[in-house]
C-alpha cells in the first residue's frame, strides 16, 4: 500500500509541476502577444488584430492545456465543477478566437 501511496504522491508533484509550468507558458504568450499587438498598433499594421487574437488563442491553449491536467487531481465532485466550468469557459473563448481568426483572414 505504501508504494501506491508514493507513486499518487509523485504523480500528484508531477502534475502540480506540470500545471504551474503551463500556466505559466500560457500568460507568457499572452502578456508578450499584448505587447506585440501593441507595438503594430503603434505602427498602424493591417495584421494588428489578427496578430494579436492568433497570440491570445495560443495563450489559451497552453491554460486550457493546465486546467485539463488539474482534473487530474481533483478530488471531489465541487472541484471537478469548478474545474468543468473553467474549462469550458476557456474552451469557449478559445473557439471565438479561432472564429474571429478566421473571419480577419477572409477579409485581408
Amino acid at each position: 500500500m505504501e508504494f501506491l501511496e508514493l507513486l499518487h504522491l509523485i504523480l500528484e508533484n508531477i502534475v502540480d509541476g506540470a500545471i504551474l509550468l503551463f500556466e505559466f507558458i500560457g500568460v507568457g504568450i499572452i502578456i508578450f502577444s499584448g505587447l506585440r499587438g501593441f507595438w503594430s498598433y503603434l505602427h498602424r499594421s493591417p495584421e494588428t488584430k489578427l496578430t494579436l487574437a492568433r497570440g491570445l488563442a495560443m495563450g489559451l491553449e497552453f491554460k486550457l492545456g493546465s486546467e485539463i491536467l488539474r482534473t487530474v487531481v481533483v478530488r471531489d465532485w465541487k472541484e471537478i465543477g469548478t474545474v468543468a466550468g473553467i474549462i469550458a469557459l476557456r474552451a469557449a473563448l478559445t473557439f471565438l478566437i479561432h472564429w474571429e481568426i478566421k473571419e480577419e483572414e477572409k477579409e485581408a
